[in-house]
């Protein structure tokens, strides 16, 4: 239907019949081409993804002094046994969140079941903290779990709907930055925090693992605190203006696309609105619409897979590499070190994905960045281990390396993922394929991380990285959506 709203107009209130029609309303979001609600919202978005990816590094240092307390028997050198169970178990509570939860998101909206999954995450967070044992370690894990994969589900489904169209995987990237940050400060914060103190560079010199024992319950402990903050934050949110005429709710819709063209104006001429968008308003959501439909049931089985065999090498570094390194013969304080300098690496692939990830397909991500995870796991196998007096310059340029590319993909793959799905179940397909795929995680841990020391330093990261690899050549069969609306790439 033509349209009469000229660029730079910001359109009226509700009242006025036609210009309330749900496509209408979903064309002048499209027409805006910055991110139009205030700024601070993407830091509070973040909070979320920092708290999340703190939750999923700060066990990677500190699993080890985590386990000489509560694993009868446990040693440095054998700690990496005993890391598979509570990992394995965090991806299962994962899958749960994210193929459970995600309903509530796709039926009773995004902002209300993001307060619900950070206050899940933050609640096992504080139950890790108080563990009393390693049975109750693995259900504080189970419980976390259900909260992060739940709310990662969401929150790239919410960037993704209020985005521009031509920046969707830009400003998941973004938000990214955040978790960055967080394995960042999971990471160092259990290096200090858990490590014997050791001069550089074996380690520390002023690390606190020998004076504080409980130095790992601190470090959940402030995960908690960090979830609450991002809870009291995420208040302050406005619902998917998508996900609101979705239901119905265009007047609702209406109003929050309002503030979002004030405010691109200031910014923007806003582009004239010719035609409505295709929106679609029907009784299936959910699983019940992307398992009767051919087209989004071939795209859910491509992304399953994928994200499955990915996440066998995301998780065998972000959780194992410090007890990977350990258990082929570097002290835990050098290795916890080369791990925490890898995640500069981490920091810098958010920031290249920034700037850079919308310059390619998404689809196309995947395969620099497993070259690029090979080439840095080759380096750390063949440096040098060093010694008191040696800096091991090729484990950690090796670890920045590595770092930066199992983690370069992931904020576009992030958002490929949700423009593969309908509105009506966006976070619900997000969650099968992301929840489902972090199986692929806990199985690594079991099965690889054990086998790591009968196999040798060189079969161990090229074992690692060939999964990545393998997942890289299957997503290349899948759609291509990059600069196009959502409607068009999933009616």
């Amino acid at each position: 239907m033509a349209s009469d709203y000229m660029a730079g107009e910001v359109l009226p209130s509700g009242r006025y019949g036609a210009r309330l029609s749900p496509g209408m309303v979903i064309a002048r979001q499209d027409r805006i081409k910055v991110w139009a609600l205030p700024p601070i919202f993407l830091v509070v978005i973040g909070v979320g993804f920092l708290f999340t990816f703190y939750d999923i590094f700060d066990i990677n240092v500190s699993f080890i002094q985590t386990c000489t307390q509560i694993v009868a028997g446990c040693t440095p050198a054998t700690a990496s046994g005993s890391l598979g169970l509570p990992t394995f178990l965090s991806l299962v509570g994962y899958v749960i969140g994210a193929l459970g939860l995600t309903q509530f998101a796709d039926r009773f909206g995004r902002r209300d079941t993001l307060l619900i999954t950070l206050l899940i995450t933050g609640l096992g967070s504080l139950y890790t903290a108080l563990s009393p044992n390693y049975l109750n370690f693995n259900i504080s894990r189970l419980i976390t779990g259900i909260g992060i994969g739940a709310d990662l589900a969401i929150v790239n489904t919410y960037v993704g709907e209020v985005a521009p169209s031509a920046a969707r995987a830009r400003y998941t990237a973004l938000i990214f930055i955040m978790s960055a940050l967080g394995a960042v400060l999971g990471i160092w914060l259990g290096l200090f925090l858990t490590t014997a103190p050791e001069h550089f560079p074996l380690g520390l010199p002023f690390a606190l693992g020998t004076s504080f024992s409980f130095g790992w319950r601190l470090m959940y402990g402030i995960g908690a605190l960090l979830a609450l903050l991002g809870i009291l934050l995420r208040f302050e949110l406005p619902e998917s203006p998508r996900w609101l005429v979705s239901q119905g709710r265009v007047d609702k819709a209406d109003a929050i696309v309002r503030a979002m063209e004030e405010r691109a104006a200031r910014q923007q001429v806003l582009e004239p609105v010719t035609t409505e968008a295709a929106v679609r308003q029907e009784d299936r959501m959910g699983y019940m619409e992307i398992f009767t439909n051919r087209q989004y049931l071939f795209r859910t089985i491509l992304l399953l897979v994928m994200w499955f065999l990915a996440y066998i090498t995301v998780y065998a570094i972000a959780i194992g590499i410090t007890t990977i390194l350990t258990s082929l013969g570097y002290p835990p304080p050098e290795a916890g070190l080369i791990a925490a300098i890898g995640t500069a690496g981490f920091v810098v692939c958010a920031l290249f994905a920034v700037y850079f990830g919308e310059r390619l397909e998404r689809k196309y991500w995947l395969p620099i960045m497993a070259i690029v995870t090979l080439i840095g796991g080759i380096i750390i196998a063949v440096s040098p281990h060093g010694g008191p007096d040696q800096i091991p310059w090729g484990a950690f340029i090796g670890s920045f390396i590595i770092f930066f590319g199992f983690n370069g993909w992931v904020p576009q793959t992030y958002a490929w993922s949700a423009e593969n799905y309908p509105t009506r179940a966006r976070v619900t397909g997000f969650g099968i394929v992301d929840g489902g795929g972090h199986i692929g995680g806990g199985i690594g841990m079991l099965v690889i991380a054990p086998f790591v020391p009968s196999i040798g330093a060189l079969p161990a990261f090229v074992l690692i990285a060939g999964f990545m690899i393998v997942a890289a050549i299957i997503a290349q069969f899948g759609v291509a959506t990059r600069g196009k609306n959502l409607e068009d790439v999933s009616p």
